[in-house]
């Protein structure tokens, strides 16, 4: 099984290595008798000298390693530590130089967190103290400067343009072996929901990575950095295959502010955004069925003040794709306030591009109260009731409580549930639990529901 692996992985990379043009064999390989040998070397001997080991000493705690571990069934967290709690320890991760003449290194927040000396070995084996520039522990990057000459500065790609199947090699210091290469595939893009307490959105892939990868280079086969080694997910950290990194696209925005303010200063564009699905396409008469479906514009806010309203798609920033909730999320995130973004939104009437200023904070939307009354039709089986001061929403937001439902109903079928607030109907704000009866008589196939569960806004599509 191990050599069918193997020749498989071989056969994969020389027909990865051949389609892109690259050396393959040596002189006089045009021989029908004579072995073809497919190489990255001459790729890796560009790249490698841009990626650097980096060691840390700090206090150590419950959970110091340098890799953040995604276990089956368990929450993220680190491999248990060698070191009692409250010595010294020392662990190792991995950095890219992205700025060669100032000496400036991106690597991960977790690899140098709680540091009280980092020190870097570069690709000559010569090693320099390193100070931390600034760190963002929402996106798990960080950037720490070393004062050298002749540095080798790192080619950056462009994240966006990856696609699933995408070869890719990870390139760091596992188990402190010095400098080593894996190749493997994009195997997913936009990944989230992994439980990690961080901003999502990361490429997934098999190239594997080990403890010492954090921070390291995932590259593309022209030596481009496409993200920053993050996160593995296996039983007890044991590599299983499947490894996480940040988006370079991501990464440079941070990179860049962290740079600049030694901080992160977030813009916001005052809207609540879910996953768009072709239920919803449908609902909203809108042609496509990804992108992120706006729930939510706060009143006076960046996405009010552009025209942006309940109900629309937004289907791309700045005229890159977004597929989903999670990756607007990250574009906008990694943007500092006062930038100015042009905005692809999807309607019933079309599409529309919109121009937002984003800002640093964003006003809450006016209270007021509501009613109570019984549901009908699409809604039928289900008790409305008015929002009072014993719901959680109470004083947040304005609309109708289910108080109780039955099981047979439609409504249940599509996921509501007793506690939830139903604050519009088919993009028709509804503040009282008549409002609701009301707007949804006119609806017998598909009613389009805005709610309010657990201190968030989304859709629900409710079919007969």
């Amino acid at each position: 099984m191990a050599g069918g692996n193997f020749l498989c992985n071989l056969r994969r990379m020389a027909f990865a290595i051949g389609a892109l043009g690259l050396t393959i064999g040596g002189p006089g390989t045009a021989d029908a008798g004579q072995s073809v040998t497919a190489s990255l070397a001459p790729m890796l001997s560009r790249v490698i000298p841009t990626v650097v080991t980096i060691s840390v000493r700090g206090k150590s705690n419950d959970e110091q390693d340098d890799t953040l571990y995604l276990t089956p069934g368990a929450q993220n967290k680190s491999s248990p530590s060698q070191t009692a709690v409250g010595q010294i320890s020392e662990t190792a991760g991995t950095g890219v130089i992205t700025d060669a003449r100032n000496g400036y290194i991106l690597t991960n927040n977790h690899v140098i967190e709680g540091a009280t000396s980092i020190k870097v070995t570069i690709a000559s084996g010569e090693s320099y103290d390193a100070v931390a520039v600034g760190a963002d522990a929402q996106t798990d990057l960080a950037v720490i400067r070393i004062r050298a000459a002749g540095l080798s500065q790192a080619v950056l790609g462009d994240s966006g343009s990856l696609n699933v199947g995408d070869y890719v090699v990870a390139i760091g210091t596992p188990y402190g072996l010095g400098k080593s290469a894996t190749f493997g595939i994009v195997s997913a893009l936009d990944r989230s929901g992994l439980g990690l307490d961080l901003e999502e959105g990361f490429i997934q892939t098999d190239a594997s990575l080990n403890p010492g990868n954090s921070g390291g280079a995932l590259v593309d086969l022209e030596g481009k950095v496409v993200g920053i080694n993050t996160a593995i997910l296996g039983p007890s950290g044991a590599n299983i295959g499947i490894g996480f990194a940040v988006p370079i696209n991501t990464a440079s925005a941070i990179m860049r502010q962290l740079v600049a303010h030694g901080e992160i200063r977030r813009g916001q564009l005052g809207v609540q955004v879910q996953d768009s699905s072709a239920d919803f396409a449908r609902a909203l008469g809108v042609g496509a069925s990804t992108g992120a479906l706006v729930n939510e514009v706060r009143p006076r806010s960046p996405g009010a003040e552009a025209g942006i309203v309940v109900g629309d798609v937004i289907t791309a920033v700045d005229g890159v794709p977004v597929s989903g909730s999670t990756q607007l999320r990250a574009r906008i995130s990694a943007l500092p306030p006062e930038t100015v973004v042009k905005l692809t939104l999807l309607r019933r009437s079309g599409s529309v591009q919109v121009v937002a200023t984003l800002a640093a904070a964003v006003t809450e939307p006016p209270v007021e109260a509501v009613d109570y009354v019984d549901g009908k039709g699409l809604l039928d089986l289900v008790t409305l009731q008015t929002l009072d001061a014993a719901s959680d929403a109470f004083g947040k937001v304005q609309g109708a409580l289910i108080s109780s439902i039955s099981d047979n109903s439609p409504a249940a079928a599509a996921g509501l549930q007793p506690g939830d607030v139903i604050t519009s109907v088919n993009q028709t704000n509804a503040t009282t639990p008549q409002m609701v009866v009301e707007l949804s008589k006119a609806s017998t196939d598909l009613l389009l529901l805005g709610i309010f569960r657990d201190g968030r806004r989304s859709f629900l599509v409710v079919k007969r």
